[in-house]
């Protein structure tokens, strides 16, 4: 049985209590009421917002009835309407008298024909092509699918080893699709990531290890007879001022998919948040891509903050994407200004719509892990929806050993650069990995609730060669474990052939009731260090 039902539920009940008062919703046709598909509705004098359905729907969060929506969609003239107590809107938009030439429609198609568009650069529409002859671009989001962990049996295989992950994408991408009154893709809900958004209150690590472990075990509420382990990783939590110098690089995307209310002007809100963390020993530069790489600002200190900030302002978005020679100038920034006790860092912020620059992904890939090992890190801020490339920029934050987030909204925004600034730039341990023993007395057979894509080799444990997941300053891992205890009866497990020639699977300490063994292995700058719990 998939848990993520479960989860979906009580994260689903936590992000409204972010979100603003007012549901608002409505229908948004042409004059020949038409339902107009791809409409941006927003906020007015602010970043959030939503995009209509293919039936015209949309809904939107509101915090006052004095705010007002602003209705655009290119081809017509946009449209502000004031939210009153009104629940429920019902919303006109008038065409453009300007004409497009670069708009080719093949054929004159019947009542019922689907009519072919080739969208060349589409500025605006004519007014004689409204409503269903004009359709939005089709969806292209893309996910890497999940084959959900099933249950393996502790007399075959008692070791399970993964790679521990701090990004918390999966939540508020699945947040943005909930409160659009959608479903997500199954393939965008990484549970791991839905669990790890919060929280849980873990004990600081004492001593010399950055590194706290917690465990405990309880009944799973799912499946009746079977255990859940709960397992918490706690890194130290270091105060701003006792940080070291960044040299950031902002790497910002401006091709023409980001010109939408929930992508670039997100972006630059988002992103002047971080400038005001920034110190004086900060060094930030900026760096935009569209059908080619420019500096926008060479390397400034963090205290000059309007200078900063007017440089983000300045960004407008359009054109192709570059996204690999982007990178490539990004990198050569940061290592001309590297600093060999801080933290050099590029920061790519983008929907992952990257088309062209680089050849092919697994060249890109190459690059960044060759960077990643001269000490420049990347991590990876999303924005915006219908393109939005998710398996794309969550393998690159991974190849770059830098944490990977979704931002839907200001308040996301704030939390990962405003609260929980030292755990988004700056790591406390590298190449976590954990590593578990289950005791064949006490378990039968177990699975790992997500981390899909993270599981090692046992033998990836001990290597310290292998890449895994690095922890920032006050992060929190949160893995769960589903066992089936010996003695009970499951319709999970299948039968499986004793093995012959194994010994018989008796604990070597003596101690019965030890259930598990836990160990975790992570690097602390050019030191390799163990811990066994």
């Amino acid at each position: 049985m998939k848990t993520r039902i479960i989860i979906l539920l009580a994260i689903l009940l936590s992000a409204f209590a972010l979100l603003p008062d007012r549901l608002v919703k409505g229908t948004v046709t042409d004059a020949a009421n038409v339902p107009l598909a791809g409409v941006s509705v927003s906020l007015q004098g602010s970043a959030a917002g939503t995009v209509t359905d293919q039936a015209g729907h949309f809904s939107i969060r509101v915090s006052t009835p004095g705010r007002a929506l602003v209705f655009r969609k290119a081809g017509y003239q946009a449209l502000t309407v004031p939210v009153t107590r009104d629940s429920v809107l019902k919303v006109m938009l008038v065409p453009n008298a300007q004409t497009l030439n670069e708009l080719v429609v093949t054929g004159r198609p019947k009542a019922a024909e689907k009519v072919t568009v080739d969208f060349q650069t589409v500025t605006s529409a004519p007014a004689s092509l409204g409503g269903t002859y004009l359709q939005a671009l089709p969806e292209t989001e893309s996910y890497k699918p999940v084959n959900e962990n099933g249950f393996l049996s502790v007399s075959q295989q008692p070791v399970t080893t993964f790679s521990v992950d701090v990004d918390r994408a999966a939540y508020s991408n699945v947040r943005r699709f909930l409160n659009n009154g959608q479903l997500p893709p199954a393939d965008a809900v990484r549970v791991e990531e839905m669990i790890n958004y919060f929280d849980y209150d873990y004990p600081q690590p004492a001593g010399d290890h950055p590194l706290a472990i917690t465990a405990e075990t309880t009944d799973s509420p799912w499946n009746a007879g079977l255990k859940l382990v709960h397992i918490g990783l706690q890194a130290k939590t270091v105060s701003t001022e006792n940080l070291p110098a960044s040299n950031l690089v902002f790497l910002i995307d401006v091709s023409g998919s980001m010109n939408a209310a929930n992508k670039l002007p997100l972006l630059k809100q988002a992103f002047n948040l971080l400038v005001d963390q920034l110190r004086a020993g900060d060094k930030i530069s900026i760096v935009a891509y569209a059908g080619s790489a420019g500096l926008v600002l060479p390397p400034t200190s963090g205290t000059e903050k309007k200078m900063i900030k007017d440089a983000l302002d300045k960004l407008e978005a359009g054109g192709s994407t570059a996204g690999g020679e982007g990178i490539e100038l990004a990198y050569k920034l940061a290592k001309d200004n590297f600093l060999p006790q801080g933290n050099n860092r590029v920061i790519l912020a983008t929907d992952g719509d990257f088309n062209v620059g680089v050849s092919n992904e697994s060249e890109l890939q190459k690059l960044i892990e060759e960077k990643r090992k001269a000490g420049i890190f990347l991590s990876v801020m999303g924005f915006g929806m219908g393109n939005y490339k998710d398996s794309h920029v969550e393998t690159l934050a991974d190849k770059g050993n830098g944490n990977y987030a979704y931002i839907d909204n200001i308040q996301e925004a704030r939390k990962e650069f405003v609260q929980e600034f030292g755990g988004t730039l700056f790591t406390i341990a590298k190449d976590v990995k954990i590593q578990i023993e289950f005791n064949p007395e006490l378990v039968r057979a177990y699975r790992l609730i997500g981390y899909e894509n993270r599981a090692l080799r046992n033998d990836e444990f001990n290597d310290d060669r292998k890449d895994a997941g690095d922890m920032g300053s006050g992060h929190t891992v949160t893995a769960i474990y589903e066992i089936v205890p010996h003695g009970v009866e499951t319709p999970y497990i299948g039968k499986t052939e004793a093995l012959k020639y194994q010994s018989d699977h008796r604990s070597t300490t003596g101690n019965s009731d030890e259930m598990m063994t836990i160990k975790v292995r992570y690097k602390k700058g050019r030191q390799r260090k163990k811990r066994a719990l």
